[in-house]
């Protein structure tokens, strides 16, 4: 890169070539994982008969809409599995995660997550935080099994649970959310679902599979999930789909979930795309370049925070199962300094400063950055962090490996010009 900046900025320049010269050697994998998603996501593409006619618009109810039809194949095909429901109705991953509870859950069944507290913002959907609506309000009793200290699953505990009563369904969250863990690997969810159905083969197993999306050449349909829920405006969308969201798996869960989006007895019949199809194909076409993007950016930024002395999980060098780059900062400062030259980088609102706010969801006021076209886009560069000790952020995106490395270097900048670095 060109040295045309001020000295701060080329001091943080240094540092982040300097780191992303040393981890060049990480870097192929990625790129194979990402050729290879690449020809899954051609193949189902090429299987379902995509044609520029399944891009009209379909409006009013939507029958009859092919184009969402072969976009649901698609879908089906990429993640082989037997059904899926894609809808730009569908506005998140909590969204999208609560028709599929709703969809399968009724009163006095229990929900069981095994991978600890579910994010946030699912606190009030499952009825952990009082809300009207909630699961528990419905009847749906909700149990959880704590990871253990060092983050991997508790196997002894959650054999009591399934062996004392009757699970309907299991949840797992890959992705770490605002929890100092490793995200699971499609590995480790592949034994977590063996281990459960060997005890009880009738929990259905739902994997939360936001942030994961082609990170791994298999995934968690691909090991037995019976469910798997995402969003459009993460991975999968590729940065061009501009709302949605996902379930796919086994069609007698995915209906039930589309049976909750929209009515009993019209379920996946209805909901139109809006002219939409076009988009979404065309952002899960370049996901996993995009996703591969993200990837570098982040063991980019992880290189270059260790090497100013940060614990950051995970490490450069280890296996990633997620695009999420957790950096502890230590202090509320170095926080709000990190988001604010995140922002600095961004091609949306550049100008704005990330200020701390209650926000809807969270126990704990939050910072983020993310100047991205799509409101809330986490595969675009953004960066955010609950304000509270220890002071961990969160970075994931980057619809380009040169945007998500300019962002590491004007985090990198904002620390050095607040005395932080």
């Amino acid at each position: 890169m060109k040295k045309i900046f001020n000295s701060v900025q080329e001091q943080a320049t240094a540092a982040v070539e300097q780191a992303e010269i040393a981890i060049l050697p990480y870097l192929k994998e990625p790129s194979q994982i990402a050729e290879f998603n690449q020809l899954k996501v051609l193949q189902a593409m090429q299987q379902a008969k995509v044609s520029d006619a399944h891009f009209n618009t379909a409006t009013g109810y939507g029958y009859n809409d092919l184009g969402r039809e072969t976009l649901e194949q698609v879908y089906a095909n990429v993640f082989r599995t037997e059904s899926a429901l894609v809808r730009p109705q569908l506005v998140s991953g909590t969204h999208a995660l609560a028709v599929a509870f709703f969809g399968n859950l009724r009163p006095n069944d229990t929900l069981l997550y095994v991978t600890g507290a579910p994010y946030d913002t699912l606190h009030k959907v499952i009825g952990i935080k009082p809300a009207d609506g909630s699961l528990a309000e419905f009847g749906v009793q909700y149990q959880q099994v704590d990871l253990l200290p060092n983050g991997a699953i508790d196997y002894p505990s959650l054999s009591a649970k399934l062996t004392s009563q009757k699970i309907k369904m299991v949840a797992i969250q890959r992705s770490k959310g605002y929890a100092w863990r490793h995200s699971l690997t499609i590995s480790e969810i592949a034994q977590l679902i063996k281990f459960i159905k060997n005890i009880s083969p009738a929990t259905i197993c739902m994997v939360d599979n936001c942030y994961g999306e082609f990170v791994e050449p298999t995934e968690p349909t691909e090991v037995d999930a019976d469910i798997v829920v995402g969003s459009l405006i993460k991975n999968p969308g590729g940065g061009l789909a501009p709302v949605g969201g996902y379930v796919v798996g086994k069609k007698k869960y995915v209906e039930s979930a589309a049976t909750r989006l929209t009515a009993p007895g019209l379920a996946m019949e209805v909901g139109p795309t809006l002219g939409l199809t076009s988009a979404i194909l065309q952002g899960l076409f370049l996901a996993p370049q995009v996703v591969e993007s993200s990837i570098i950016g982040a063991i980019i930024a992880a290189k270059t925070f260790e090497n100013f002395g940060f614990e950051v999980l995970p490490t450069a060098t280890e296996k990633r199962s997620d695009i999420v780059q957790a950096i502890k900062l230590g202090s509320e400062n170095a926080v709000l300094a990190f988001c604010k030259g995140i922002q600095q980088a961004a091609p949306v609102d550049s100008f704005v400063v990330p200020e701390k706010a209650a926000m809807p969801g969270y126990s704990h006021q939050i910072v983020m950055a993310a100047g991205t076209f799509i409101q809330g886009s986490s595969i675009e560069l953004s960066a955010d962090a609950p304000l509270k000790p220890p002071f961990i952020v969160y970075m994931q995106g980057g619809l380009t490996r040169y945007h998500a490395k300019i962002g590491v270097i004007y985090a990198v900048k904002s620390l050095l010009e607040t005395n932080i670095i």
